[in-house]
C-alpha cells in the first residue's frame, strides 16, 4: 500500500528561525509523522533572517524561474532547499527580493510589514506551484500560521480539478499568532486568481481583514480544524463548532504527535 502523503506548509520552522510554538510544532511534527511512515514534504518562507551558509541553502534551478503576478506585478519565484539531518527531513523554502530579504519575519520595531498580505498569497501560490512541479500529489495538506491561510481557498477553488491536488484534504492548525494590523481592503480582490470567484471570498471582499476574520475564512476552506496552542481566539473556536468541523481540540499531553497521526486517519475517512 502506498504511503499517504502529507504537505506541511510552516509559517516558521526550527532551527532556521528562533524557537516558538508554531516553530517547534513545524519541526518535530514532521519527523514524527515521517517516523510512522507517512510520506512527507515541508516548506517555509525564506525570510532573510535565515542564515543560508549556516544552513546551507542552496538554490533548486529547475524548481525556480516562474513568476507570480500578484496586483499587477510580477514577482520571481526562487526556490531553496536544505536538510535537517537529524529528522532525515528536507525543508523547501519560497523566496523573493521584493517579500523576503529583510532582516525580520513579519514586523520590525515599526511593527508589522504593511504587505504582509501579498506575502502570504505569493507564499502559499508559491508552494502550491512548486509541489506541482515536484508531480507529487498530497493526501493531507496541514497549514500551520496565518501566513498560510489562502491555502484551503486555492487548493479547493483553484486547484481543485488539477490531478496534483482534486483529492487533497485541508487541515488548518490554529495558533495564539494574532496578528494586529487588519489587511487592506483590497486583499480581496489581489488574492484572486482563475478558479476563485467574487462568491468564493464574499466573506472578505472589499473589507478590511482582521486575524479573527482570515482565520475563520481559513476554517471555512478546510477539512478539518486542529487548536494547536492552548488558548486562542474564542471567537474563531466558536465559528468552527457552528461549522461542524471535524475539530481536534488543543492536548497537552507527551503523546500529542500520536493524536494528530489518528486525527489524520479520520480527516482521510471523512
Amino acid at each position: 500500500m502506498e504511503a499517504t502523503k502529507i504537505l506541511y506548509i510552516a509559517q516558521e520552522i526550527t532551527p532556521y528561525l528562533s524557537e516558538g510554538e508554531v516553530a517547534n510544532v513545524c519541526r518535530q511534527l514532521p519527523q514524527a509523522i515521517q517516523e510512522k511512515g507517512r510520506e512527507i514534504r515541508t516548506f517555509m518562507p525564506k525570510f532573510g533572517c535565515v542564515n543560508e551558509r549556516r544552513n546551507q541553502l542552496h538554490e533548486v534551478i529547475r524548481l525556480s524561474g516562474m513568476n507570480l503576478i500578484i496586483d499587477d506585478a510580477d514577482h520571481p519565484l526562487i526556490i531553496k532547499v536544505a536538510s535537517i539531518q537529524a529528522a532525515r527531513m528536507q525543508v523547501y523554502f519560497i523566496d523573493n527580493d521584493d517579500f523576503f530579504q529583510r532582516k525580520n519575519t513579519v514586523a520590525d520595531e515599526k511593527g508589522e510589514f504593511e504587505d504582509n498580505e501579498d506575502r502570504s498569497i505569493f507564499f502559499v501560490r508559491g508552494v502550491l506551484e512548486t509541489v506541482k512541479k515536484l508531480r507529487w500529489t498530497p493526501d493531507i495538506i496541514h497549514c500551520h500560521g496565518w501566513m498560510t491561510a489562502l491555502a484551503p481557498l486555492y487548493v479547493k477553488k483553484a486547484f481543485n480539478t488539477d490531478p496534483f491536488f482534486k483529492n487533497s484534504k485541508l487541515v488548518y492548525s490554529l495558533y495564539n499568532d494574532d496578528f494586529k494590523n487588519p489587511f487592506s481592503e483590497r486583499f480581496g480582490e489581489k488574492m484572486k486568481i482563475d478558479g476563485v470567484e467574487d462568491s468564493d471570498i464574499a466573506s472578505i471582499l472589499g473589507k478590511n481583514v482582521s486575524y479573527a476574520d482570515l482565520s475563520k475564512f481559513a476554517a471555512d476552506y478546510s477539512d478539518a480544524v486542529i487548536q494547536a496552542s492552548e488558548h486562542v481566539n474564542g471567537d474563531v473556536v466558536d465559528f468552527i463548532n457552528q461549522q461542524g468541523k471535524l475539530f481536534l481540540p488543543y492536548f497537552s499531553s507527551e503523546n500529542g504527535f500520536e493524536e494528530v497521526n489518528s486525527f489524520y486517519d479520520k480527516v482521510l475517512a471523512k
